[in-house]
């Protein structure tokens, strides 16, 4: 337990630091004047079209709670939309703290008011990471593809900087499976084996399996797709929503705005909460536009704020009005 919890802050700690270390990079070339007129324009910007944006986001939740519920159910779990939402919302805030936390602590908030099985809806949430990942790749594609001789050289930049300096999503992938690879080989080495190690082992991965096929049994396999496209869709347009509030970038497209989305996701792997990494990313991709760096720094600070500061305060309400509402309806 102590190693684990030793593991976690060390994480964290470098996470942290990565992330002041790509703040220092995004305003060391710039001046104290510069530095100051980044305030100026964040401060100033239009924040009547953050309400809009924040209404994107919401959505967004509400229709990937809507798309977890559908993989919960085939496993014959009928969780109240109400629950799965702020599920959804604690997992997010959660993650803001430590790497992953949220995807744990969800699955157990859902646990305790629905009586879900841990080891189910930790099955489940592999399959949503892995529809993400594949939906990600997508967006990448469709970005190169559209914006190639605008955006291809940079991605390639991008990606080299990114993944070197702290993306563990995949790494957390692989060893998911490995892990299971390794119990599986050992369930199966012991398998008329009756000692309890064993038969929790054989549980547990029998729970997750399920969870992770789940999407297989979907009733309405098109409308989880749809729900799929429309929560990329609103973090689109969240984004395109966002550039209304600075006269600077006021007059950008939805291709910008799909490319800061693409690099703006990288970044957000790269540090914990994305710190640092997704203001650079969004400052060098405006950039690419035109768009200068302070204009593009001040864009990136307003849409991380925007995100960050929502999901701290939605975050311990979600806590509080599940704690509430479930134990009234107890």
């Amino acid at each position: 337990m102590i190693s684990n919890r030793l593991k976690s802050l060390v994480q964290l700690s470098v996470f942290i630091c990565l992330g002041i270390f790509l703040l220092w990079v995004t305003t060391r070339q710039l001046s104290d004047e510069e530095i100051k007129r980044v305030k100026e324009l964040f401060f100033n910007a239009n924040w009547v079209w953050v309400f809009p944006c924040i209404g994107a986001l919401i959505l967004s939740h509400y229709i990937r709670a809507l798309r977890w519920k559908m993989l919960i159910e085939p496993l014959g779990i009928q969780p109240r939309t109400f629950n799965v939402f702020l599920s959804v919302l604690i997992g997010y805030f959660l993650n803001l703290l430590l790497p992953r936390l949220g995807e744990v602590m969800k699955c157990t908030f859902l646990n305790r008011y629905e009586k879900a099985p841990i080891d189910k809806l930790i099955g489940t949430i592999v399959t949503e990471r892995i529809i993400d990942l594949a939906s990600l790749v997508l967006v990448i594609a469709t970005t190169v593809l559209m914006q190639l001789n605008m955006v291809g050289g940079y991605a390639t930049e991008l990606w080299n900087k990114i993944t070197s300096k702290g993306s563990d999503s995949v790494n957390l992938l692989l060893v998911f499976f490995v892990f299971v690879a390794g119990a599986l080989g050992f369930v199966r080495l012991f398998a008329k084996s009756n000692h309890p190690m064993v038969l929790g082992i054989k549980k547990v991965l029998k729970g997750m399996r399920e969870g992770i096929v789940s999407v297989k049994k979907v009733n309405k396999k098109g409308l989880f797709w749809v729900y799929t496209f429309f929560i990329w869709f609103l973090y689109l347009a969240s984004i395109r929503l966002a550039f209304y509030s600075l006269e600077a970038v006021e007059g950008l497209s939805w291709g910008p705005a799909l490319t800061v989305l693409t690099f703006g996701s990288f970044a957000m792997i790269a540090t914990q909460g994305g710190i640092g990494a997704y203001q650079l990313a969004v400052q060098k991709t405006l950039g690419l536009y035109g768009i200068s760096e302070v204009a593009g720094l001040a864009m990136g600070w307003l849409l991380w704020s925007v995100q960050t500061i929502f999901l701290l305060i939605a975050g311990p309400i979600s806590i509080l009005w599940m704690l509430i509402a479930n134990k009234k309806r107890k």
